[in-house]
């Protein structure tokens, strides 16, 4: 699995990079890393970075949007980041 995280503890800020396909042969492994990592350090605001990601089916976005939802308590703002354009989810 290519995951790389980052955790700015002054910021209280977790980056998520994903580095490979988002489908529904891996949404589950990726689902519970970022899972425990968000248990991990209860981060205030999560980015996801797709920069490096290539394909990713309905699995994948559901699979964003569970972790939005899941953790909505913990969170300021979600960011999504997909080839250099960045979209902020307010719900």
């Amino acid at each position: 699995m290519n995951l790389k995280f980052d955790y700015i503890k002054t910021d209280k800020l977790l980056v998520v990079k994903i580095i490979e396909e988002i489908d529904h042969h891996t949404t589950e492994k990726i689902r519970r890393k970022i899972d425990n990592e968000i248990t991990r350090y209860m981060p205030r605001k999560v980015i996801l970075d797709f920069n490096k990601v290539s394909f990713m089916d309905s699995a994948g976005i559901g699979m964003i949007i569970g972790r939005y939802t899941s953790k909505n308590d913990v969170y300021e703002q979600d960011t999504i980041k997909r080839k250099n354009n960045v979209f902020n989810i307010f719900f």
